[in-house]
């Protein structure tokens, strides 16, 4: 490299460590939010498109999409893992201005995705049938589900690879950047569906192909910006490190994710064997009544990454009065939206379920669970942005056991036991239950923390 792209990037990383620690909180996080929001809703369209147009083949397709669910979270797992990992270490270098640190982690976490995605896709072929078994397909949905993981194996690289670049490209505060690959990506998902599931007549199969194709042109897209040094951070074989521990740091601190994809999985596998003793037909509606949920979700979870590179950023620099500024702006906005869509899904929730399945039984299923669900969604921003806050500023275990609680301390519990006490009702109110308990679970922590963290401002106040 000259001196001259030397100094060129030297002054790129300055300008952006300025807009990072200087720029108004509220209106950095909402640049950043807003395409990572987006990014998030097309992701979340794109899964529910394959939901809608899978459910019009008929209650058995529908099925197998929520069995193969949890075989797709332990994917993102893998990818959220590296990334978010990747993401909050590469946000502190920056903000502590140890750039050529934050190249070596960012190559290190995109190359050991690849060879991660690339064990899951030769694991998942090989022991396909078995694997969906054990996730709940029953004898009339394991056709279907079967269909459509074969080609979601053969993404796994790709996925996982896309996560890594997203949150990276986040850390250092260039979201719009994931913004276009994710929503060009899903866009084309959109029309694909449609294409290879009716007019080429590929049925589930052409499901699962269109997400294949979307995924890799995003995972494309996403390595072009880093190829082309759209970037501040540079991803190079050269720089990847096998030593000094770089990629145990980067699981280290991606273990909230792994917890809370991994449970995710867990509790997905655990709802299918639940809702599979009432039939096709409650699989089929606890499984849209999941996406929708994750639709409105995912717009808190945009809005918390657009936070975390915000909290790392000022953290590494010691600006811990922004950090806190970041923290109550991110609940108050996400508390806002999350009820503003909360009521709507509550007066629709019948009209919601009837466009995805022509299925009353299923229907009725839905109604109940998605009204349940999403009657505690307002809450949800103080369990994502606690967690966030935590896992940003690298307190690990505090952000593993929360990342743990809403899928897996609390809601295995839930789903073992309500549905013998209750019944069918058991299954549909388990993740309300659960998300109840993992907001009060939040509160001590975020106390704990900002009590913490004002000491050590006060410390600095006397450097």
């Amino acid at each position: 490299m000259s001196q001259t792209e030397i100094k060129k990037d030297s002054s790129s990383a300055d300008l952006q460590y300025e807009k990072m620690v200087n720029t108004s909180v509220s209106k950095l996080i909402a640049k950043l939010a807003v395409p990572t929001v987006i990014s998030m809703l097309v992701t979340s369209i794109y899964n529910m498109a394959d939901t809608f147009f899978v459910s019009q083949i008929n209650t058995q397709a529908s099925a197998a999409v929520g069995v193969v669910f949890p075989i797709m979270a332990i994917i993102q797992a893998f990818g959220f893992t590296l990334g978010m990992g990747s993401g909050s270490l590469v946000s502190i270098r920056l903000g502590q201005k140890r750039n050529s640190e934050a190249n070596v982690i960012a190559s290190t976490a995109f190359f050991s995705s690849i060879f991660f995605g690339i064990i899951v896709t030769l694991l998942g072929n090989l022991f396909n049938s078995q694997i969906l078994s054990f996730v709940g397909a029953s004898k009339t949905v394991l056709p279907y589900a079967k269909e459509y993981a074969t080609y979601i194996f053969w993404g796994a690289p790709f996925i996982c690879a896309s996560f890594v670049m997203n949150n990276d490209l986040r850390s250092e505060g260039k979201a719009y950047l994931s913004m276009i690959a994710l929503t060009f990506g899903g866009v084309l998902n959109i029309f694909l569906d449609p294409l290879f599931i009716y007019v080429i007549g590929l049925g589930i199969s052409g499901a699962a192909i269109a997400t294949l194709v979307s995924q890799f042109v995003s995972f494309s897209i996403l390595l072009s910006f880093y190829l082309r040094k759209k970037t501040v951070i540079k991803i190079s074989v050269k720089t990847v490190s096998v030593k000094n521990g770089t990629l145990w740091k980067i699981i280290c601190t991606g273990i909230p994710s792994l917890a809370r994809q991994g449970l995710a999985s867990i509790a997905s596998i655990l709802l299918n064997t639940s809702a599979a003793v009432y039939g096709d037909a409650a699989i089929a509606a606890m499984s849209i009544a999941t996406k929708i949920l994750m639709f409105v979700a995912s717009i808190m979870i945009g809005i918390g990454q657009g936070f975390s590179p915000v909290s790392g950023y000022n953290y590494g620099a010691k600006r811990f009065d922004r950090v806190k500024k970041a923290y109550f702006f991110m609940i108050t906005s996400g508390s806002s939206i999350m009820l503003f869509f909360a009521v709507i899904i509550f007066i629709f929730a019948r009209q919601i379920m009837h466009a995805f399945i022509d299925d009353n039984t299923a229907i009725d299923i839905g109604v109940i669970a998605l009204r349940w669900q999403i009657s505690f969604i307002p809450l949800h921003p103080l369990i994502v942005g606690t967690n966030m806050l935590m896992q940003s500023t690298r307190h690990i275990k505090s952000a593993t056991f929360l990342s743990m609680n809403r899928q897996g301390v609390f809601f295995i519990p839930a789903i073992l036991v309500l549905p013998k006490l209750l019944g069918l009702t058991g299954v549909e109110i388990s993740q309300f239950v659960a998300d109840v308990c993992s907001a009060i679970a939040a509160i001590p922590f975020a106390i704990a923390f900002f009590k913490k963290m004002n000491k050590m401002e006060k410390e600095a106040e006397f450097e």
